[in-house]
């Protein structure tokens, strides 16, 4: 005869597993039944219930931003250049060369 139920360990971090139990308490769901409640939906969709994927983000355009938008990005560049980060316009030219 089949085992009715099977064990499942997984390690959660403490900030994520804390507020997730709490709203679980919320609603009256036992952890226990919101995991098998997420497995049947990873069947019943032949994957995960919902989009894994990086957002999005539009690349800025310099005639929709604010001078204050600009003024952070040029901010965020100078910071960038202050902790050496990125390369020399030679080493980018270069990059680009190599790449053609």
């Amino acid at each position: 005869m089949a085992a009715k139920t099977a064990n499942l360990y997984a390690r959660i971090e403490p900030e994520t597993k804390g507020p997730a139990e709490a709203i679980l308490a919320a609603l009256g769901i036992p952890v226990s039944t919101a995991i098998n409640m997420f497995y049947k939906q990873i069947i019943l969709n032949n994957g995960l219930p919902f989009k894994v994927q990086i957002p999005y983000q539009k690349p800025l355009n310099l005639s929709e931003m604010t001078e204050d938008q600009f003024n952070a990005e040029i901010e965020k560049g100078y910071q960038s250049i202050l902790r050496g980060e990125g390369v020399s316009v030679d080493e980018a030219f270069e990059k680009i060369k190599r790449a053609h």
